[in-house]
């Protein structure tokens, strides 16, 4: 993503068209289930985020974050907004960093759609994975803080929680490879692609031995976390869309396929001088995860990213597809569509890479 595609996705506006609600209707619930909501109500829309759409709710004392199902006809299980709130609540109640949740509404005469309330945290999002804005000297100490909350959040006990029933345990790769690849197929506007095609053969044949589960993110990208106003630590993560019990090694090399990933698509690696910027390689930043979880190495590693390849090019045939038919909730979604048939060749060769 580019210094001018990064300042437009940042920040909130004018709310899209037929992406409004009933304000007056959202502010009588707030009345009744937030907690210390009081006053006028404006609302703002998020400028980034490619599935839920996300505004800011400001009042005269206080500012709060809501994320609302899209409308229209969606694939099964898809933007579960009850799931991002559920995920969240549990793991603030230990200490997570994650917003607190105010409430959540699945009564859709309300807006017209399930919605949740959360707290605006106030920090800085990274959208370029090189973090320019801070200084070569503290750019290992950005990184060191991501692998840290995502080796932290693996480390908690779903049961301990109460997610012990938030995903289903065992065998992650094949139903994840079934979910992406049934969405894939059933979405027809966005057409077939044969890179897609070749994987959805080669992956399920190929899945490594050995079974974990754990809370996975799905997402866990810089520009999807809040860091402190001044110091290099995550205070928020945010979009939890993508979230399930899963095995935390898919989880990890979805985060650090940052390594591979082109700039322009989502926030990535690829092509940087990572010695110059003084950023840790790939294979340090493993290690460093590894030590936290108490591994030696990650065998197969090549597996895992060809997998994520694959499933965030299903995600963005998706993305294609609410584009094509006029649903897609973020002003940039255009451009995560074309970006599609480049990912879907990166996971093609990754998978080669494999043979």
């Amino acid at each position: 993503m580019n210094a001018l595609e990064q300042q437009s996705n940042a920040g909130a506006g004018a709310i899209r068209t037929d992406m409004g609600f009933d304000e007056k209707a959202l502010a009588k619930w707030m009345q009744s289930n937030v907690e210390g909501f009081a006053g006028s109500l404006s609302v703002l829309q998020f400028k980034g985020g490619q599935s839920i759409p996300t505004y800011q709710l400001q009042t005269a004392t206080a500012s709060y974050v809501l994320r609302r199902k899209p409308s229209g006809l969606l694939l099964k299980g898809a933007h579960s907004v009850e799931r991002e709130a559920q995920v969240q609540h549990a793991l603030g109640q230990v200490g997570f960093s994650v917003p607190r949740i105010f409430g959540a509404c699945t009564d859709e005469s309300v807006i017209g759609t399930s919605f949740y309330v959360m707290e605006r945290v106030e920090g800085r999002i990274f959208w370029d994975a090189t973090f320019p804005q801070v200084s070569c000297q503290e750019r290992p100490r950005y990184f060191d803080a991501m692998n840290e909350t995502l080796a932290t959040l693996h480390k908690i006990d779903p049961a301990q929680v109460g997610l012990g029933d938030y995903g289903r345990s065992g065998n992650y790769f094949e139903r994840q490879i079934s979910r992406w690849s049934r969405q894939y197929l059933e979405d027809e506007t966005a057409g077939r692609d044969p890179n897609m095609d070749a994987l959805i053969q080669w992956l399920p044949a190929h899945i490594p031995p050995g079974d974990e589960s754990a809370i996975v993110h799905g997402d866990f990208r810089c520009d999807n976390m809040i860091f402190h106003p001044v110091e290099p630590r995550v205070i928020a993560v945010l979009d939890w869309e993508l979230s399930t019990l899963g095995h935390p090694l898919a989880d990890f090399a979805n985060h650090a396929m940052m390594y591979q990933m082109p700039p322009h698509i989502v926030a990535g690696l690829a092509g940087a001088d990572l010695k110059t910027m003084n950023i840790p390689s790939q294979e340090d930043y493993v290690a460093a995860y590894c030590e936290r979880t108490g591994r030696n190495r990650i065998p197969s590693w090549e597996f895992y990213i060809a997998f994520n390849l694959f499933r965030m090019a299903a995600i963005f045939h998706g993305i294609r597809g609410r584009v094509i038919k006029g649903t897609a909730a973020s002003a940039h979604a255009h451009e995560r569509a074309q970006s599609f048939p480049l990912l879907a060749e990166l996971a093609r060769r990754a998978m080669e890479k494999c043979k």
